[in-house]
C-alpha cells in the first residue's frame, strides 16, 4: 500500500525500536559506531558463516559443533550486550574492561572442545583441572550471558536447579538424592551431551539458527508490508476490518519471526493506529493484535522455535511436519475464535470496514505475490520428507531468487551480508536460553527429577488427567511469565509433561499441550509482554490490554485440553473424514463461544443465553458423538432464539465492553 494513502498515525522505525528494547530483553544491543561497530558486524557475520558452512557440508560432532555455537554467542553478548541498561554505552567506542574479559572467555569456552578434543576423548569421565576450570567458567558465562540477553527469571531457575544437584541429600521428601559433587556437575554440564552442549543447544545449532536465518532473508525483501497489504485486500473491507487485518497479518508475521514482542510491534505499528482511528478501543486493539502475534508461533507450517525442540525431545521417528499437522486443527481454532470475536464486536459497537481508498489495489497486491513463493516453498519441501536442515538453506535461496523479480525486493550484495548479520543478532538469546536450559536437563537427567515430579504431580492430581493438565498448564503459565518459549518448553517438557504421559496421554498432545500454555504466556496478566507492548504501541492501559487479550485467546485456554482428552484434534488416530466433522464442529463451538465472550450475535444476549452458549461450544470442540450432537442441538435453538427475536439487536451497541 502506498504511504500517500494512509493517514494512520504509525510509529516511526525508533519509536518501534523504543518499545522493543522496553519490553524484549534482546532488542537491548549496544548501538556502536566506528571500529566495534565493525567487529560487531564482523562477528554475527562470522556466526552465521560457520553455520551456513556446516549447514551445506556436514556438521562436526554433537561436541564440536554445539560449543564453536556457544562460544559465538557468548563473545557476541558480551560484546552487544550490556550488564545493565544503566552501563549502556551508546556512541562511544569503547565497551568496559571486563565485558571483553568475558567476550575471551566466550572464546575460549567455545574452541575449548575443538582444541582439546583427542584429549577429551581419550580420558572420557575424568576431568583435569584445566578442564574443571574451563567447565566452571562457561557454567558462569552462560548463566550471565542468559542473564542480560533473556532475562533474570529464566536464569535464577537454572541457578535453582544447579543448586539442588549438589544440595540433593538435604532436599525434602521424594526430592531428595544422593547429591553431585562440584567436579561430577561440572562435568555433566560441560564434557557430556546431558547439559549445556545438550539437544537444546544442538538444536539451536542447526535447525533453529537456519530457519532464523530464513527468517531475515524474508524480511529483506519487503515481505512484511506485503503481508499487511495482502490482509488489507483481503480483510479491509469486511466489519471491523483493520482489526482482521491485524490477524491476518500477524498470523503470517509468525511465518518470519519467532518472538511475539516483536511481532506486536512490527504489524502492530500498522494494523493498530488502523483499528483505533476506525473506532475500537485502546485496549481492545492492543489486545487483537497481541493475540494474534503471539499466536504466530502456533501457525504452522513455521511454528516457534520450542517445535524444532519438540522433535528431538518426543522421539519415536516424529518428523517436524508431524507436528505442523497436528498443529493445524488447534490453530485455526485460535485464529478463528479472535477473528469471531473481533467481528461481533465490530458488530456490537456499529463498526464498518476500511473505506475503497485506504485499501490497496488489486494489481498492487498481485504484482508480488510471488514473495510468498519461499513460504509455499518450504512447506512443499518440508511435506516431500525433506530434512528441516535442508529445507531452510533451499527455501533462503528461493527467497534469494524470488526477491530479483522486482528492484524493489531485490536483495543485493549489502543487503544479503545484512540479513545473515541480522539472523546471527536474533539467534543469539535462542543460544543463550537453549544452553541454560541444557543446564536445567541436565540437573533433571542425573538426579531423576522429571520422574520424581511426574509421580508427585500425579499423585497430587489423584490420578486425575483433567487436574494434572490444570497444575501443568500452572507451571506453564509461571515459568512463561519470565522466560522465553523456547526455555519454557525445555523445562516444562522435562518437569511436567511426563506427569501427562503417565497417565495416557500421547507424547504429541502432551508435548503441545505445554507448548500451547508457554506461548500464551505473553498474554496472560499479570505479567504479558506482547499485550504491554502492544499497550505501549495502542496507548493504552497495560493490565487492561492484558485481560482483553487473555479472553480474545479463550480458546488456547479451551483447545490443549480437548486435544490431550480426545487427540482426534490433532488428527491422531482419525480419518479424512473424521478431521473434516472435528473441524467443522470445532468451527461452529467457536463461534458459539466467541459470541458469548463478546456478549453479541445478531443481538445482544442475555446472561443465560451466553452461559448455554458457552456450554454448546465447549460440547462443539470436544470430538465425541454425544457431545457433538448435544452441541449442535443447543446451538441450533440458540441461533433460532437470536434470529427470531431480535427487539434487543442495538441494545448494546455504541457502549464499551469492559475487560
Amino acid at each position: 500500500m502506498s504511504k500517500d494513502k494512509v493517514n494512520y498515525e504509525t510509529l516511526s522505525e525508533q519509536q518501534q525500536q523504543e518499545i522493543l528494547e522496553k519490553y524484549d530483553p534482546e532488542a537491548n544491543t549496544r548501538k556502536f559506531t566506528g571500529v566495534l561497530a565493525w567487529i560487531a558486524y564482523g562477528g554475527l557475520l562470522a556466526f552465521s558463516l560457520f553455520q551456513l558452512y556446516t549447514a551445506i557440508f556436514g556438521v562436526y560432532t554433537a561436541q564440536i559443533q554445539r560449543s564453536i555455537h556457544l562460544g559465538f554467542a557468548l563473545a557476541l553478548i558480551f560484546l552487544l550486550f550490556p550488564v545493565s541498561k544503566k552501563k549502556e554505552l551508546k556512541g562511544k567506542l569503547q565497551i568496559a574492561w571486563y565485558d571483553a574479559v568475558l567476550a575471551l572467555g566466550g572464546m575460549v569456552v567455545g574452541s575449548y572442545w575443538p582444541l582439546m578434543i583427542n584429549d577429551l576423548v581419550n580420558r572420557v569421565g575424568q576431568v583435569t583441572t584445566l578442564d574443571f576450570v574451563v567447565g566452571l567458567l562457561a557454567i558462569v558465562l552462560v548463566l550471565e550471558a542468559t542473564r542480560r540477553v533473556v532475562g533474570l527469571p529464566i536464569t535464577i531457575i537454572a541457578i535453582v536447579f544447579l543448586l539442588y544437584g549438589l544440595f540433593g541429600p538435604y532436599m525434602p521428601g521424594f526430592l531428595a538424592h544422593r547429591g553431585l559433587t562440584l567436579e561430577r556437575l561440572v562435568q555433566t554440564m560441560f564434557f557430556t551431551t546431558e547439559g549445556i552442549l545438550g539437544t537444546p543447544l544442538g538444536v539451536s545449532s542447526t535447525f533453529i539458527f537456519l530457519f532464523l536465518l530464513f527468517g531475515a532473508f524474508l524480511v529483506k525483501t519487503g515481505v512484511g508490508q506485503y503481508f499487511n497489504d495482502l490482509a488489507c485486500f483481503i480483510a479491509g473491507r469486511r466489519i471491523g476490518g483493520p482489526a482482521k487485518v491485524a490477524i491476518f497479518s500477524s498470523a503470517l508475521q509468525g511465518t518470519i519471526s519467532g518472538s511475539s514482542v516483536a511481532n506486536v510491534v512490527t504489524s502492530g505499528s500498522f494494523t493498530i493506529p488502523m483499528m483505533k482511528k476506525l473506532g475500537y478501543r485502546k485496549e481492545f486493539a492492543g489486545a487483537v493484535e497481541a493475540a494474534a502475534s503471539t499466536g504466530g508461533q502456533l501457525m504452522p507450517p513455521i511454528m516457534g522455535a520450542a517445535a524444532f525442540l519438540m522433535v528431538e525431545f518426543i522421539g519415536n521417528g516424529i518428523t517436524y511436519w508431524d507436528i505442523a499437522k497436528a498443529a493445524a486443527i488447534p490453530a485455526l481454532l485460535y485464529f478463528t475464535g479472535i477473528w469471531i470475536m473481533t467481528h461481533f464486536e465490530a458488530k456490537r459497537i456499529g463498526l464498518t470496514g476500511l473505506p475503497d481508498e485506504e485499501i490497496p489495489k488489486k494489481e498492487e497486491v498481485l504484482k508480488k505475490i510471488y514473495l510468498l513463493v519461499p513460504i509455499l516453498a518450504i512447506i512443499g519441501l518440508l511435506m516431500s520428507g525433506m530434512s528441516v536442515t535442508r529445507s531452510a538453506l533451499i527455501a533462503v535461496v528461493i527467497t534469494i531468487i524470488a526477491s530479483s523479480f522486482s528492484k524493489e525486493t531485490r536483495i543485493g550484495v549489502r543487503d544479503f551480508f545484512d540479513a545473515l548479520v541480522d539472523g546471527a543478532r536474533t539467534a543469539l538469546g535462542v543460544a543463550a536460553a537453549t544452553a541454560a536450559a541444557g543446564i536445567i536437563v541436565g540437573v533433571v537427567t542425573k538426579t531423576g527429577l522429571g520422574l520424581k515430579l511426574a509421580n508427585g504431580l500425579v499423585g497430587l492430581a489423584g490420578n486425575s488427567i483433567l487436574l494434572t493438565a490444570v497444575f501443568t498448564m500452572i507451571a506453564a503459565l509461571i515459568l512463561g511469565m519470565g522466560s522465553p518459549t523456547t526455555a519454557n518448553y525445555v523445562i516444562t517438557s522435562t518437569i511436567a509433561a511426563p506427569a501427562l504421559i503417565l497417565l495416557g496421554v500421547p507424547d504429541l498432545a502432551a508435548h503441545l499441550f505445554v507448548f500451547y500454555f508457554g506461548i500464551i504466556a505473553d498474554i496472560t496478566p499479570p505479567v504479558a509482554l506482547a499485550a504491554f507492548a502492544a499497550s505501549g504501541v495502542s496507548g493504552g492501559e497495560p493490565i487492561k490490554t492484558g485481560v482483553q487479550s487473555a479472553k480474545l485467546a479463550i480458546a488456547a485456554f479451551i483447545i490443549p485440553y480437548v486435544f490431550i482428552l480426545s487427540p482426534q484434534l490433532l488428527m491422531i488416530d482419525t480419518t479424512v473424514f473424521g478431521t473434516l466433522w472435528v473441524v467443522v464442529t470445532s468451527v461452529t463451538g467457536m463461534l458459539s463461544i466467541g459470541a458469548a465472550m463478546v456478549g453479541f450475535w445478531f443481538r445482544k444476549l442475555h446472561w443465560i443465553e451466553r452461559m448455554l452458549a458457552i456450554v454448546a461450544g465447549l460440547m462443539l470442540i470436544i470430538p465425541e458423538g454425544f457431545t457433538d450432537v448435544a452441541g449442535i442441538v443447543l446451538f441450533g435453538l440458540l441461533l433460532a432464539a437470536q434470529i427470531f427475536y431480535k427487539g434487543n439487536n442495538n441494545d448494546n451497541q455504541g457502549k464499551p465492553l469492559e475487560a
